[in-house]
């Protein structure tokens, strides 16, 4: 494996044979491509699966070098996989598909923002057109604005990062109207298709699920096979929609064109999009006898460590019981990194957590030391 991120813990893997070091594709794409073509010449005809958007849309934008190199790349050609990687591009597309998706406005400078705000509905939000920078740099994937003083803050935060952003209605209701498309395209029709419910998120308000269940949702898949096919899709990809209970309809909130670290649960439940992917691309395999809806439903994917961090708020939430909350648990989940089979990921990222809190504590601390002696008196 290719790894750019020292927190991988996939590199702990009992499978991962090599690890191969590369600098980050935001930061260094031409060294980083330059490490996936030596990588080509080492191993001829492996598939190439791009598993972050940084990794995807370098791997993209130089897939003809890589194919000519001697690669099998799993995503799809540059155009297509940028327009889903760019919000901006992916709403406008879901309007001309005739797929709803939340109020969308198009900031170009700080005037739009107020003007957005003289006629918006608060709380609104504020999302970055390439969501993997801003997380990286901001440390969300969009962030709530609560007044257009919020609106202003947040777009000059983002402007100074030189990002472009767009302004959204934020659609009410919580996690549990979430809801995820995982399908694999050829030419923009569907070979395969699984869908699931939102139950958590991790943080709650921002963040990516960390609860899902298995369930068929025919009106997401509708929606979800609309928008691809509209974008000429090949490959797989993890469509997010969340219900709007104002009207009922599920609305598009963003396209993952890679596998997702949720992926496990379709595998669990019987359709192993990876292993889907490779016998396709690698061994020419079309897949067949992949039902809508026909695989096992009710089955809950947890990512404990995430999970864990917010049982605070959850069970802070008027009517959330410890029952509700331990209920995924005691259905016989699978497990988003725990695997008897391969402990080594999980191990990483115990590790991981309790570095980063005990960096957290350690920061605090010091800040609370910069404080009191701020107020001593001078001797």
């Amino acid at each position: 494996m290719v790894s750019y991120d020292k927190r991988d813990i996939a590199s702990s893997s009992r499978y991962a044979r090599q690890v191969i070091g590369a600098p980050h594709p935001d930061r260094d794409e031409p060294r980083f491509v330059q490490v996936l073509l030596e990588a080509a010449r080492r191993f001829p005809g492996a598939l190439l699966i791009p598993a972050s958007d940084a990794a995807l849309g370098a791997v993209a934008r130089h897939k003809p070098a890589l194919e000519v190199a001697g690669l099998v790349v799993a995503s799809d050609d540059a155009p297509v996989t940028e327009t889903l990687l760019n919000k901006a591009s992916t709403f406008a597309l879901a309007r001309s598909a005739g797929v709803p998706a939340p109020v969308t406005f198009a900031v170009a400078d700080e005037d739009d923002v107020r003007r957005f705000c003289a006629s918006a509905e608060f709380p609104a939000v504020l999302k970055p057109e390439l969501s993997h920078v801003y997380r990286e740099l901001v440390g969300v994937k969009w962030s709530r604005v609560d007044s257009t003083r919020d609106a202003v803050e947040a777009y000059r935060v983002a402007r100074s990062h030189g990002l472009e952003v767009v302004l959204q209605e934020l659609i009410p209701g919580d996690e549990r109207c979430g809801a995820v498309y995982n399908s694999y395209f050829c030419d923009g029709e569907p070979l395969v298709e699984f869908t699931s419910r939102k139950i958590r998120n991790s943080p709650p308000d921002t963040g990516s699920p960390s609860v899902v269940v298995s369930e068929w949702m025919p009106e997401v898949a509708e929606q979800g096979r609309r928008l691809l096919r509209a974008a000429k899709f090949s490959g797989y990809s993890c469509t997010e929609f969340k219900r709007d209970p104002r009207d009922g309809t599920y609305k598009v909130m963003e396209v993952n064109a890679r596998h997702n670290l949720s992926s496990l649960l379709a595998t669990r439940c019987g359709v192993n999009f990876p292993w889907i992917q490779y016998r396709h691309l690698v061994e020419g395999v079309e897949p067949v006898g992949y039902e809508p809806g026909g695989y096992e439903q009710g089955v809950y994917w947890v990512d404990v460590t995430r999970d864990l961090q917010n049982l605070r708020h959850y069970l802070g939430r008027p009517g959330y019981s410890w029952a509700e909350f331990a209920e995924p648990y005691r259905r016989g989940c699978v497990f988003a990194v725990m695997d008897r089979r391969d402990v080594g990921p999980a191990a990483a990222r115990g590790v991981d957590t309790v570095r980063v809190a005990a960096d957290r504590i350690r920061s605090r601390l010091r800040r609370g030391r910069r404080g009191r002696a701020a107020y001593e008196p001078v001797a």
